[in-house]
């Protein structure tokens, strides 16, 4: 199977209380040292991880209870393909 690599940036808005929901999930996850969610994260701040964990939740859906609520947080996206 052929894969290709793209980079991808989006750019998103959340409101405060995604922000407070994505900064308890981060203060619980931290208590919690050996779960999967901390692969790839080591050296990441605080601040990082919470931003991390909002825009995961938007782009996988979380937050998405119609299809028209992901235009409201989505605001561009620019990629890039890697050879």
């Amino acid at each position: 199977m052929s894969t290709q690599r793209v980079k991808t940036c989006f750019t998103i808005t959340f409101s405060n209380e995604q922000y407070d929901h994505a900064r308890s999930y981060v203060e619980d996850m931290k208590r919690h040292r050996n779960r999967v969610y901390w692969r790839g994260k080591e050296g990441k701040t605080d601040e990082e991880l919470v931003i991390e964990q909002i825009a995961h939740r938007i782009l996988s859906g979380f937050y998405n209870d119609d299809p028209f609520t992901a235009g409201k947080h989505i605001i561009r996206m620019d990629s890039a393909v890697n050879g």
